[in-house]
């Protein structure tokens, strides 16, 4: 029996209206509110064009916030993988155990990024301290110059399981008698990583540079917990804090500044930063696909 078009339509309407009014109509609301004098509360507001966004790209907290993210990017992109990957070559090895390692380095991933944050927070002024791991004395989240790095470790360690997964499925689709005909054939583990099984994984790893990029990116819960966006710095003749990623910077600008409106701008500038990254990335790995 044929189903009718208003049935297909009941059972889509939940999701479709929800969509609308919670993702479709906030987005084009805040291009709007972005070019207005919008204080959050006042009900008529005035439009000012893109004076919201110019103002920005003077801001020296601004222009540090967008360096320090793609800095903390590109390191979380190549220790995420990179750990991801030997972890998912372990847990699919003959090794004994495996499982149990498989588990165990997923479940930082478990964790919620708040508690996370706090947790690492007192290992990095407390437990590492005590023992010595410090960087001239002080925390690692202490000092500017490595705060990034101590940020891009507590993202490795939660994050690199989950990503393992992905990894861990992928090589599990490789057919044995590839590998097998290798191994015949005399190619080292070495060897059949490098020049097999990696093209063979080609999609996974365009998925896993995908939510690396866009996880990193988005970064919040961690950056607030474990550093606040500190410690302070001095650039461009401005004090600002040395590792307040972008959307710790939309957050303070809206919250503790109270300009919604300027706020709203950087929102707007940030997703189309994420987009243009995102699908350049995508772009770039399904060529690579395609080559390999």
């Amino acid at each position: 029996m044929k189903r009718r078009g208003w049935v297909d339509f009941l059972f889509i309407f939940p999701c479709a209206f929800a969509f609308l009014m919670v993702i479709i109509v906030p987005f084009f609301l805040g291009i709007y509110y972005a070019m207005t004098d919008w204080d959050g509360v006042k009900s008529t507001v005035s439009w000012v064009g893109f004076a919201n966004f110019s103002g920005m790209f003077s801001e020296p907290q601004f222009i540090n916030s967008f360096l320090v993210t793609l800095m903390y990017t590109v390191i979380n992109i190549v220790l995420v993988n990179v750990v991801g990957f030997l972890m998912s070559l372990l847990a699919t090895s003959r090794v004994k155990g495996r499982n149990f390692y498989r588990a165990g380095f997923f479940i930082p991933n478990l964790i919620g990024g708040i508690v996370l944050g706090y947790i690492w927070q007192f290992i990095f002024n407390n437990v590492f301290y005590d023992v010595g791991l410090t960087y001239m004395g002080q925390s690692f989240i202490a000092r500017r110059e490595t705060v990034i790095w101590a940020m891009s470790a507590v993202n490795t360690w939660q994050y690199a399981g989950y990503i393992m997964m992905i990894y861990v499925a992928s090589i599990q689709a490789i057919p044995d008698s590839v590998m097998e005909a290798a191994n015949v054939d005399g190619a080292n583990y070495v060897t059949r990583v490098f020049r097999i099984m990696m093209p063979m994984m080609a999609s996974a790893f365009t998925i896993t540079l995908f939510l690396t990029l866009t996880n990193s990116f988005k970064q919040f819960d961690l950056n607030f917990t474990l550093t606040n966006g500190g410690p302070a710095m001095r650039f461009m003749g401005s004090a600002i804090r040395s590792s307040q990623l972008l959307a710790m910077d939309i957050y303070r600008t809206a919250n503790q500044f109270n300009l919604m409106a300027q706020a709203q701008a950087k929102a707007v500038v940030f997703f189309i930063i994420l987009v243009v990254f995102s699908l350049a990335q995508v772009y770039l790995n399904k060529r690579r696909e395609v080559e390999a």
